[in-house]
């Protein structure tokens, strides 16, 4: 493997483990209860804490999801490969292709 393809994988498990405990946080619950692959539904949330999630995310780092992400994203998984463009676009220098 080439040192930046481990770089990008390394720094995509850092991305999922922070969601990971964002998400438990946000929702008060144990870290070890919310999985990469859990849905919103199965861990018990609705639009109003789906939309204090999506806060959290965008404080935790740093960005501005966008409202037709809001609606699509209805599992973790949905959420961190979004959470992946939005962070891959804002270090994208400006007029680079993305």
């Amino acid at each position: 493997m080439h040192a930046i393809a481990g770089e990008r994988l390394a720094m995509s498990d850092d991305i999922t483990e922070k969601v990971l405990d964002v998400i438990a946080a946000s929702k008060r619950m144990p870290r070890e209860k919310v999985t990469a692959t859990s849905t919103f539904e199965e861990l018990g949330m609705d639009s109003l804490s789906g939309l204090n999630l999506i806060f959290d995310i965008e404080s935790a780092f740093d960005v501005s999801v966008p409202d037709e992400v809001l609606e699509r994203v209805k599992s973790v998984p949905q959420l961190i490969e979004n959470l992946k463009l939005l962070l891959a676009q804002k270090a994208a220098p400006p007029g680079s292709p993305q």
